[in-house]
């Protein structure tokens, strides 16, 4: 259920963008839409280990070392 509530408050964020011009503002809005979203968790996320360790390779100028 968690996951499904999470899908549609992702198509909250993104239902009201028709068109993304670049593949840049799709992860733009991804990440802030899961930054709000993240805000109403309540329990920790699974595998966020593994996820941060990815994005801190894919937006490495991003992370701080």
């Amino acid at each position: 259920m968690g996951q499904e509530i999470s899908q549609r408050m992702m198509r909250k964020f993104t239902k009201s963008k028709a068109i993304f011009p670049t593949d840049d503002s799709i992860r733009k809005v991804i990440y802030m839409s899961v930054t709000e979203i993240s805000k109403k968790w309540t329990m920790p996320v699974r595998d966020w280990g593994l996820a941060y360790a990815q994005f801190s390779i894919y937006f490495e100028d991003r992370f701080a070392a």
